[in-house]
């Protein structure tokens, strides 16, 4: 690829690594891009955020391709993923320490298997608070961050498939197809509720969105060493 091919506008699928954030992948793409091509300025945006502990596609676009990051952001998407059982974090995954521990002693095959169908269609959801949604125009992580209680509202998402693919208790291994706005960690803080106990989101990967598939993906590193340098 050449400066012309980025700035006409590139398509780019990356397999985001655990402990980057979405920014930091844009940011190291458009600093290569602009290093090795002598460019002063170049857009480049990705499609959907992935949480710095999630893995998984990322799909960034450069130069005029930007004008689809809204039709592209609205796909389908896709997941696997694992909830842990028994205990909750206040940021529904791996990002804050446990802060309750629930029973589990109860909980069966039958009883995780049954609770699918109430998680199947469309549904209200309230975000996490650790999350980067605006409430009176500072984003909610801000708050929980400063121990400051504030409302959220759920909203509705839609949830087209949903399945467990193993379970060795505490660990759920699911598969999950959702609208945009889903937040797996609800699912999982949500899912543990529902069976009185329990959840957080110990494990995601995105691995479609839309016809894009993780299988055509290119770890940052490599996609800068392939294409820019």
């Amino acid at each position: 690829m050449n400066s012309e091919d980025f700035i006409s506008g590139e398509l780019v699928l990356i397999d985001k690594e655990k402990g980057w954030s979405s920014f930091d992948v844009v940011n190291k793409i458009r600093g290569a891009i602009k290093k090795k091509f002598l460019i002063k300025k170049i857009k480049v945006g990705h499609a959907g955020t992935l949480d710095p502990l999630a893995t998984g596609l990322l799909i960034l676009c450069t130069g005029k391709m930007t004008k689809k990051i809204d039709h592209l952001s609205i796909l389908k998407k896709k997941y696997i993923g694992t909830i842990t059982l028994g205990a909750t974090t206040p940021s529904y995954d791996c990002e804050t320490e446990v802060d309750k521990i629930y029973p589990t002693n109860h909980i069966t095959k039958k009883l995780i298997h049954s609770n699918v169908k109430n998680f199947i269609g469309t549904i209200n959801q309230k975000p996490p608070l650790y999350s980067a949604i605006k409430k009176d125009g500072k984003r909610l992580y801000k708050y929980a961050r400063a121990g400051e209680k504030v409302e959220i509202k759920s909203r509705k998402i839609e949830i087209f498939e949903f399945k467990i693919t193993n379970i060795s208790m505490p660990n759920i291994d699911f598969e999950i197809s959702c609208s945009k706005g889903t937040y797996i960690r609800s699912i999982a803080k949500d899912f543990g509720e529902t069976i009185n106990s329990g959840g957080y989101l110990s494990m995601l990967k995105r691995t479609e969105i839309g016809d894009f598939k993780i299988n055509n993906a290119y770890r940052v590193n490599d996609f800068i060493e392939k294409f820019i340098n």
